[in-house]
């Protein structure tokens, strides 16, 4: 870890040597974390979890301090939220880190293929990416997330959180810096860039030469500028444009639960629903007792003219059907069939989460297999999407490319195949 001096770096010559000397630093700790026992690999997770307990009310005292500095700047509801460390998100970083080790190792499992014609013997072998860049704003606990499921599939990270964030971010840092060094890792397998200025992640999105792959996760501009600017490979998603369709079969009950409960669990994440689609059959039994819950609980409702008959709320504009609010805010459209329904989410949504509440099993393998998203559910509220939920543990972020990492990306998602084949001999063309 470098000294924390460098937080006032001011000098771009001073930044791109610093980050360079990250780079080459993970590049090399990369080759030994590729070579590394599971073991050990878990070792030194379980240790940063005990770090991070023993440091617990050091942490929260830095986040405390990151929240005023970040409240002083007027900074946004979403952000704040997402900034926020209390003792149950602490938790959940240090049973996020004891779970990962728990977790099978990814790394050196083959999978047979069928033998050919020559006699070749032809395998896949799951292999680490190399060094994994990891641009984040708030979310103090991403800094954990992303080290754990780096570490478990023999990946250097690099990381580089919000400036909001960055004493929480830091401390965090320090304790899993003592995690590996307390078992015998390198250190610079796990990096956090500890300066502030913003030329630190142009850089950073220059470094193909000792990055492997970039993760975003942040608002719709940092991605689309990390997207745009990037020479490296980005595992990304610009929005979480989430639906919920109540279908003309949708237990009623459940339905207003789940819809509730999409939009109200945490308005700051990128799983929460933000547009409700209602069938017409069930637009009149359903939505004037759901919405006066989400009133009750402060949600802005913005409709199309159909519902503002049903309910009194603002009509929606075009744009509403493609903002992701973060916010206590939801749009509402009433929809003639559940084709309408789809179609709505493939045109408008953002390929991120969209679920269906109907009681009618074909109605819903049609939904499940039809709408084109990286999660799609039955009889859920949007708000499941997240890895550890999936059993991964964690997450480092929520793909919704049509690459090899799809949805919560975890600890497959951080590798890729490499083939072996073995012969006894064989001459090609003889």
């Amino acid at each position: 870890m470098f000294p924390i001096e460098y937080l006032v770096m001011k000098d771009s010559k001073d930044i791109n040597n610093y980050m360079s000397a990250l780079g080459e630093s993970a590049k090399n700790a990369s080759i030994e974390l590729a070579a590394s026992s599971t073991k050990l690999k878990n070792e030194a997770l379980r240790m940063m979890g005990d770090k991070i307990e023993k440091r617990r009310q050091d942490i929260l005292q830095k986040n405390s301090l990151d929240l005023d500095n970040a409240k002083d700047k007027e900074i946004g509801d979403a952000l704040v939220d997402r900034l926020e460390l209390n003792n149950s998100r602490i938790d959940s970083m240090i049973s996020g880190l004891n779970i990962v080790a728990d977790l099978p190792d990814p790394v050196g499992e083959i999978t047979k293929m069928k033998p050919t014609p020559s006699g070749i013997k032809i395998n896949k072998m799951r292999v680490p990416l190399g060094v994994v860049g990891i641009i984040y704003e708030s979310r103090p606990n991403v800094t954990a997330d992303a080290a754990a499921l780096s570490l478990k599939s023999g990946n250097a990270c690099i990381l580089r959180g919000g400036s909001e964030a960055i004493l929480s971010n830091t401390l965090i840092a320090e304790c899993l810096d003592e995690g590996l060094t307390q078992v015998g890792l390198p250190s610079s397998a796990i990096q956090l860039v500890n300066t502030t200025n913003r030329e630190a992640v142009n850089a950073m999105l220059k470094m193909d030469k000792w990055i492997d792959v970039i993760i975003p996760r942040g608002g719709k501009s940092l991605v689309k500028l990390i997207s745009e600017e990037a020479r490296i490979p980005v595992i990304k998603h610009l929005d979480g444009i989430c639906h919920v369709y109540i279908d003309r079969d949708a237990d009623l009950i459940k339905a207003g639960d789940i819809a509730f409960n999409a939009k109200t669990y945490r308005y700051g994440i990128c799983g929460a629903m933000e547009t409700l689609l209602i069938h017409k059959d069930t637009a009149h039994k359903l939505l004037p007792s759901l919405c006066s819950r989400f009133q009750d609980e402060g949600v802005e409702l913005r409709g199309c003219v159909e519902s503002a008959n049903i309910v009194s709320m603002k009509l929606a504009l075009e744009e509403d059907w493609t903002t992701e609010y973060l916010a206590p805010i939801i749009s509402i459209k009433i929809v003639s069939s559940m084709v309408d329904a789809m179609m709505h989410i493939n045109t408008f949504g953002s390929s991120h989460t969209d679920s269906i509440v109907t009681e009618n099993q074909e109605s819903a393998d049609t939904f499940l297999r039809t709408v084109d998203s990286s999660s799609v559910m039955h009889n859920l509220p949007t708000c499941w999407a997240d890895g550890f939920e999936y059993g991964l543990g964690a997450e480092v972020g929520i793909s919704t490319d049509k690459i090899h990492a799809r949805g919560p990306v975890g600890l497959e998602g951080l590798t890729s195949q490499k083939y072996l084949v073995v012969g006894d001999s064989q001459i090609r063309g003889a």
